[in-house]
């Protein structure tokens, strides 16, 4: 296996720069995810790795070797794309081996890796069968089997489970998740579902416009985000913003308040603050804690109320306007045109100034 290291990778098409200096260190055997919204250029870094886009500048290594002009071929990585891109005319044996074919690899060497490739992904049984008899969670592990049988130094998938439904893309997270423990391999994932991205990665990169936002633990960048996208983009549903007012800063901790919220001395981290200017207070769903109306800090009236079966979602709207959402317990039931108060752990607050 091997590690990765990008050092200010950069890519413009024409005048247009769509990569704009990207560092990432990526470790042997390290499970990376490439997350963030369409456009962002999640796709694009990813296939600059593999080689099937130019770097326009910056410098790539893998396994220690500076790779930006190796032919794909010579780079060491197998690529597992979001269509399966499988021959329909061949069986699942023929498919998983085509490299290997292409290769000359011997028919003993390339027997032993289909049967190998085959018995990680238990699918053994389904070797002789052609693609249209199979479905597109057992598709997507032929696609996989054939990136196996090349004995890469690093995996690259690009949003490998979006033409499944729901239940299959679970299904095919935990295989991926196991084919990680299984290989130990370095694995490079991109995708614009946070759900895969908490659930695989060792490490998150959250990128915007061709740049790195964060990057990160998963549960780091959860607890502690470094900016107003971050915070919006991971967790589901998303974090609330408040407009506030700062009305006090100290050594550690900054107060603020608004019409809808009473004023509340949450943790800085870092951030500068000046007294009297504008800010934005941020609170999970999951955070939010229905109470009394005069123990509450935030003060509203039901719009919306899901419920989800795991969950109740309401949606309040707050006497300044806007909206905030609370992710309730389950038998927990708000009526809408009610008026309700919330309120919430200080330490669990995320203040950004404007």
């Amino acid at each position: 296996m091997a590690d990765v290291k990008l050092r200010d990778i950069r890519k413009s098409y024409g005048a247009t720069e769509v990569i704009k200096g990207v560092d990432i260190d990526i470790a042997d055997g390290e499970f990376v995810v490439f997350v963030g919204p369409s456009g962002c250029g999640k796709s694009t870094l990813l296939r600059m790795i593999a080689g099937l886009e130019d770097i326009t500048a910056g410098t790539l290594e893998i396994d220690g070797v500076r790779v930006n002009d190796l032919e794909p071929s010579r780079r060491g990585i197998a690529m597992v794309f979001q269509s399966y891109a499988i021959f329909p005319h061949m069986t699942v044996r023929e498919n998983v081996a085509f490299g290997l074919t292409i290769n000359k690899v011997s028919k003993a060497d390339k027997e032993a890796a289909v049967a190998n490739a085959a018995r990680i992904l238990q699918m053994e049984h389904l070797l002789d069968r052609r693609p249209s008899e199979l479905s597109g969670g057992q598709r997507q592990r032929v696609a996989i089997g054939r990136a196996i049988v090349r004995d890469p130094k690093v995996f690259l998938f690009d949003e490998p489970l979006s033409n499944l439904d729901a239940a299959l893309r679970m299904d095919m997270r935990m295989e991926i998740g196991k084919l990680h423990q299984d290989l130990g391999a370095s694995m490079i994932y991109v995708t614009h579902d946070q759900v895969e991205a908490m659930t695989l990665a060792d490490k998150i990169v959250v990128l915007k416009d061709g740049q790195v936002m964060q990057a990160g633990a998963p549960m780091d960048l959860y607890h502690n985000p470094a900016n107003l996208f971050v915070a919006g983009f991971l967790g589901a549903p998303s974090m609330n913003f408040i407009p506030v007012n700062v009305t006090e800063v100290g050594p550690d901790t900054v107060t603020v308040s608004s019409p809808s919220l009473d004023a509340i001395s949450v943790p800085r981290k870092g951030r500068d603050f000046t007294t009297g200017q504008t800010a934005t207070l941020g609170v999970r769903p999951q955070y939010l804690r229905p109470v009394g109306a005069d123990a509450g800090m935030l003060h509203g009236t039901v719009v919306l109320t899901e419920r989800l079966g795991s969950e109740t979602v309401v949606d309040v709207k707050l006497a300044n306007g806007s909206k905030i959402i609370a992710a309730l317990p389950q038998d927990m039931v708000m009526s809408t045109g009610e008026a309700v108060s919330f309120t919430f752990a200080p330490d669990q607050a995320h203040a950004f100034p404007e």
